[in-house]
């Protein structure tokens, strides 16, 4: 018997994604890392490990405190542990992050000659840095095709059917696979602004969606 893959029978292949991503371009809303764009990779890195499990109104604010005070990869590699906590605490977990954060700053700075490699795997070794949080620095730091998968990016592909799968992982994989390369840069920002705004994950807007015609919204039981 064959085995399934997370792409089996979806309908992604049938998608035409040109119309599907000048339709969502149209609802874009400002995030926490859409801002980031321009601004310098280790920016992006730090401030996506503070985003994660927390919101991107807090990731904006907490951002903005840590590098008024610390504004290089070096002064943050010498920050004092307690001083980072008070500054991280409202993102949540700010114990893990803070330690994650200066490790990674003090690697940066004496072993990467204050560079922050632009790729998967040398970005992946870095404290507290997964393929969602490499995958945003390659996508907003370096402007890089990269897809990251966050909670709304997962929910949304699989509402769309455009993959069937369990975990994030996962779903970066399966996405890869089939959506084109081309939109892999915008893709995170789009489906982020998206799902807080419109693909919400309880009660999606879908009289509102704006690519309703091209979903088969999975899992959906009400909407509004």
């Amino acid at each position: 018997m064959p085995k399934k893959t997370g792409m089996k029978n979806t309908t992604a292949s049938r998608i035409p994604w040109s119309d599907f991503f000048r339709r969502m371009r149209k609802t874009r809303s400002n995030t926490a890392l859409g801002t980031m764009k321009k601004r310098s990779p280790f920016r992006v890195l730090v401030s996506t490990v503070i985003s994660q499990r927390t919101r991107d109104e807090t990731t904006s604010k907490v951002s903005a405190a840590l590098f008024g005070k610390y504004d290089t990869p070096a002064k943050i590699a010498d920050a004092p542990l307690n001083e980072l906590h008070r500054i991280l605490k409202s993102s949540g977990f700010y114990r893990q992050k803070a330690k994650h954060i200066r490790a990674l700053s003090r690697i940066v700075v004496s072993e990467l000659g204050g560079v922050v490699p632009d790729t998967m795997e040398e970005l992946t070794k870095l404290p507290g840095v997964g393929r969602k949080t490499a995958a945003c620095v390659i996508n907003y730091g370096f402007g890089k095709p990269a897809i990251a998968v966050d909670t709304h990016v997962h929910r949304i592909s699989n509402r769309l059917d455009w993959v069937r799968t369990k975990h994030p992982d996962k779903t970066e994989q399966a996405l890869m696979k089939i959506v084109p390369k081309r939109y892999w840069v915008e893709l995170n920002d789009l489906f982020v602004s998206y799902g807080k705004v419109t693909c919400q994950p309880r009660t999606p807007k879908c009289s509102e969606c704006v690519v309703v015609k091209h979903c088969r919204k999975v899992g959906v039981t009400q909407s509004k």
